[in-house]
């Protein structure tokens, strides 16, 4: 959901981050701290807004002392908008609410205000005690006012730390860098971590080589520091407690328990995919369930943090059709990293598809995939990443030969995509060359021998008039309930009727 909170920020820091973002959308979670207008240090985490980083929202939610929620006063209250909400009251975090974009055509702040006490934030104007504050990034207007509002919520809720003691904070985010090693994106919550301490965050451990705020070097962090930390000896899960140890010995003992736990862990992933692949060669069909299948998926991504919001984002993929057969996913891996030989390994055990997220494979690790037979599928957009799994997904709950799909009442040539405003989405433009397309009829998606996608369409256009039937030899556009993948080149086929054939005459 475009909000515009990354342009929001950046208006306040006078960056321009939002610009350089894939696809348009923020998929990683940002941290700065920046310095208001009445001299106030504030740290800021930009978290993602699409639905698939739920996991890094609630981490930010758990981490942060006040939640700004930014909704568009054009687009209203959305479901990632909710999400944000409960994750802010399941942390018990207070929120401040920015109607952002109240410069656009269409903007209707007080809508947004009604829509939110559905979910129990009454803003002050209703006679709530949530604050308010109504902003336009893009003109820069409103800016004040909204840190005026925080400067106010942070004396109220008297928010303060001890700097003299050992330092604690969360890495927020993780990733490996070429030159400088492991690098944690950690909030300092507590005490002061200084150039030098010893520290363990989750399985790993080091000594703090460098610091880096806001991109330059210092000597410490005080609370409430968003930095940069080198010198671990690798990268930790993003939400891992950052601590100072007491001694290098100390240290290496936690460590190595926790990392004795994810080594036993892994093995155990590996023997379960092992011990699946044996059972299905020895008994074959006597244990197979031909209604479900399962895509196996790998991933690697350049940050900790994106990993885990794909990984959870597939595993609530599933595809089933009106025949009662279902595909799902099972991900045996998602770390942050180069993709090693290791990676490629596991994912020939049972065929695993492999996703290297922002990540470039070498040579040696792609030539042995190309040996193993694994498909290794490079992607910097989240909803790439996820219309590459659905698709795979589409295709194994297509006809199998002991289905029978009904008759075919028309076919489509895809010509080209188009990408329409907000409600339609992907448009796929069309020659119709047999028979009708008729809207509401099942359809599906045909690339090659491969079904990518069965469905129905969703609107049928022609002239830019949206209609009922077009027949053939004439141009329409169709648009899909569930699947933005199509690509110029496939065949769109309508059908009426389906079921087993061995029910069939």
């Amino acid at each position: 959901v475009d909000h515009g909170k990354t342009t929001l920020l950046d208006a306040i820091r006078r960056t321009r981050v939002a610009a350089g973002e894939a696809g348009g959308i923020t998929q990683h979670l940002g941290s700065y701290q920046v310095t208001t207008a009445a001299g106030s240090l504030v740290t800021f985490l930009d978290t993602p807004g699409h639905a698939a980083f739920s996991a890094m929202r609630a981490r930010g939610a758990n981490v942060t002392d006040i939640v700004i929620l930014v909704v568009a006063a054009d687009d209203g209250v959305k479901p990632q908008t909710v999400e944000a909400i409960k994750a802010a009251q399941a942390a018990g975090t207070p929120v401040i609410v920015a109607v952002n974009k109240i410069d656009k055509d269409g903007a209707d702040p007080d809508k947004v205000g009604v829509e939110l006490l559905e979910h129990n934030i009454v803003l002050e104007k209703f006679g709530g005690d949530v604050m308010s504050a109504f902003v336009s990034a893009k003109e820069g207007t409103g800016l004040e006012g909204l840190e005026e509002k925080i400067a106010i919520l942070a004396e109220v809720l008297n928010l303060r730390a001890n700097p003299n003691r050992p330092a604690e904070g969360v890495a927020v985010e993780a990733r490996m860098e070429r030159g400088l090693g492991a690098v944690a994106t950690t909030i300092i919550q507590r005490g002061t971590l200084r150039v030098g301490d010893i520290i363990v965050a989750g399985a790993e451990w080091g000594r703090v080589r460098k610091l880096l705020l806001n991109g330059k070097e210092v000597d410490e962090a005080l609370p409430g520091s968003p930095v940069d930390v080198l010198g671990l000896q690798g990268v930790p899960r993003a939400g891992d407690t950052l601590r100072v140890a007491s001694s290098e010995q100390q240290a290496r003992e936690i460590a190595g328990v926790r990392q004795q736990r994810e080594r036993e862990e892994r093995a155990a992933a590996l023997f379960e995919a092992q011990a699946e692949q044996k059972r299905g060669e020895l008994f074959g069909e006597l244990i197979r369930d031909d209604k479900k299948e399962t895509v196996d998926v790998v991933i690697k991504s350049d940050v900790q943090g994106s990993a885990e919001a794909l990984r959870s984002a597939i595993l609530e993929l599933r595809q089933t059709d009106s025949f009662g057969y279902s595909a799902g996913c099972r991900v045996l891996r998602a770390d942050a990293g180069a993709l090693t030989l290791e990676d490629i390994q596991l994912a020939s055990v049972s065929g695993a598809l492999v996703i290297a997220f922002n990540v470039q494979p070498n040579a040696v690790t792609l030539a042995e995939a190309a040996k193993l037979g694994i498909d290794v599928v490079r992607h910097s957009i989240v909803y790439d990443a996820l219309d590459e799994v659905t698709a795979r997904l589409a295709n194994l709950v297509a006809p199998p030969a002991s289905k029978w799909l009904g008759t075919v009442t028309g076919r489509a040539d895809v010509l080209q995509i188009f990408k329409i405003g907000k409600g339609v989405g992907m448009v796929a433009g069309c020659m119709v060359t047999e028979g009708a397309m008729k809207r509401g009829s099942n359809l599906r998606v045909i690339r090659g021998k491969q079904v990518m996608h069965e469905g129905s369409i969703n609107q049928l256009r022609f002239l830019k008039e949206e209609v009922e039937i077009v027949d053939t030899a004439s141009e329409c556009g169709i648009s899909f309930d569930t699947f933005n993948n199509v690509k110029a080149g496939d065949v769109i086929e309508c059908y009426v009727g389906g079921r087993d054939e061995a029910e069939s005459p």
